[in-house]
């Protein structure tokens, strides 16, 4: 199982910059970062799931992405994002 409709929806609407918003980078970063931790989760029980663990490296790659772009476009963004989901130790 991925992400519920429900979980999806408290997501987009606690990371949305606008009303409607659902393409920004903070709530795309939100969003795979639910993702991961559900797959994290995941592969503590099935060790040997290497099909799904590809999609996990995709994701956080895409994370990635996502976070080097909002850090090169607005600084103070990309530091509230990592500090809310709690990404950066």
């Amino acid at each position: 199982m991925s992400i519920t409709s429900e979980a999806k929806a408290s997501l987009i609407k606690k990371y949305a910059r606008t009303e409607g918003d659902t393409g920004s980078p903070e709530v795309q970063v939100a969003i795979l970062t639910h993702r991961i931790t559900y797959l994290t989760d995941h592969f503590k029980t099935h060790k040997k799931d290497n099909h799904s663990r590809r999609g996990l490296l995709k994701m956080v790659s895409q994370r990635r992405r996502l976070l080097d772009y909002l850090k090169s476009r607005d600084e103070a963004r990309y530091q509230a994002i990592i500090k809310e989901l709690e990404l950066r130790r």
